[in-house]
């Protein structure tokens, strides 16, 4: 048995719409979904440049419907182009796939081996001692446990299964398809568990390794930090190397800064920008997307939350300082009144506070509140984000009327405490 090095990759969902992005940042939607095709160029060049003998891709290379041909057609010329490095791909379809019209009428060069929808198959590799072992999704909704069908280990080989799962502990916010265990995977014989749906980089086990490599991009707010691929190298038949490689091109950040204690505006912004600056660097040049929610008890909370503009749009020059390329993708504030953490505040701001929260609980108000809020929710497309909308306004209009007064108050020369 020879050494060899091959790459484990999954959830590419080339193309995938960008859905509610397009509205905030048309550009910066446009780059994300460029991003997709540049980390899949990425990939097919980490496994020519490594000499990868194969590439397991384990599921969700499209995103359900193709909607775009050419997606299909640009990735037949990546398969060709490691075909070319006389490199070969072994892959499953997953969830997404099996939604796809398409999927099965790609015309893909020799080099590929899609594992059948029917039952799990077996492809060897005589020149690495090596038995790759798969099994398609047969329909989006795979409710059943895929991998106890799977066949028993090929003895004196490598063996490796490439499984689309929710394995047991790792789900997170994906499905539970085609759900299984660790300790079932591990019980069943195999080195190496090439494992794909789970969008999150992690070793679910080293003996025999149980990987996923998580996603190749990035999509949305929820997929932070480093997306790609794993590489991995085997030398008389153990794995000696496992490195998960970065292939994205735009970063999504979700930061949170705490700015309790400052008092100044522009003490609050170092505080941001000093956070900011830390996720920037860690983001290896790449463009940032980045979630910005500040919290904490300042002073300051009024004026944040009745300038909310004025602050989102510090917030944006601030960024423009230190890169040209941290786009402010959602801006959250969480922060509260110093007064809020006391039983009672005599202050005139903490009186206006409190008549707020009393005439907030009039029903008669409430009423009229609700009817107005009915009325803005008629004039909003249809859809989530306006129903998310509706439930923003009505969290944040005690704070905002709150905020309001202690202005008022202060312009007409008392200053609240």
């Amino acid at each position: 048995m020879t050494g060899f090095s091959f790459v484990h990759a999954a959830d590419l969902h080339l193309d995938s719409p960008l859905l509610g992005l397009a509205g905030k940042s048309a550009d910066f939607a446009a780059r994300v979904e460029a991003a997709s095709r540049e980390a899949f160029d990425n990939l097919i060049a980490l496994a020519i440049d490594e000499g990868c003998r194969f590439v397991l891709l384990a599921g969700d290379i499209f995103d359900g419907d193709l909607r775009n041909f050419q997606t299909g057609l640009y990735f037949m010329a990546g398969m060709r182009r490691l075909d070319e490095a006389g490199i070969s791909v072994f892959m499953v379809l997953g969830n997404h796939d099996s939604a796809n019209r398409f999927a099965d009428k790609l015309s893909l060069s020799g080099n590929v081996h899609v594992f059948p929808k029917t039952k799990a198959a077996t492809h060897r590799l005589e020149d690495v001692g090596v038995a790759i072992h798969g099994r398609s999704f047969p329909r989006p909704d795979v409710s059943e446990d895929l991998a106890r069908e799977y066949p028993a280990a090929t003895q004196a080989l490598f063996n490796i299964g490439v499984l689309h799962t929710a394995c047991a502990g790792s789900e997170g916010h994906h499905a539970r398809y085609a759900p299984c265990t660790p300790e079932q995977l591990t019980n069943h014989g195999y080195d190496y568990w090439a494992l794909g749906h789970v969008h999150a980089h992690a070793v679910l086990g080293e003996h025999p390794h149980i990987v996923y490599p998580g996603n190749l991009q990035g999509r949305h707010p929820r997929e932070t930090g480093p997306k790609g691929a794993v590489l991995v190298k085997v030398n008389d038949g153990k794995v000696t190397s496992l490195e998960h490689r970065a292939l994205d091109v735009v970063r999504w950040a979700s930061i949170t800064v705490d700015v309790s204690g400052t008092s100044e505006h522009r003490e609050l912004l170092d505080v941001i920008r000093g956070h900011i600056a830390q996720s920037a660097e860690q983001a290896d040049g790449r463009p940032i997307a980045l979630r910005l929610t500040v919290i904490g008890t300042t002073p300051l909370h009024s004026r944040l939350i009745l300038e909310r503009t004025v602050f989102r749009e510090d917030v944006e020059t601030l960024l423009a300082t230190l890169s040209d390329d941290v786009w402010l993708e959602k801006l959250r504030l969480d922060t509260e009144h110093p007064a809020a953490l006391g039983m009672v505040d005599p202050t005139v701001a903490g009186r206006l506070d409190q008549e707020v929260v009393r005439l907030s609980q009039d029903g008669a108000i409430a009423q009229v509140l609700e009817a107005r809020l009915a009325d803005i929710r008629t004039k909003l497309p249809a859809g989530a984000h306006a129903d998310a909308f509706i439930e923003q306004m009505r969290a944040e209009i005690p704070e905002r009327a709150a905020a309001l007064a202690r202005s008022l108050v202060s312009e007409a020369g008392h200053a609240p405490d």
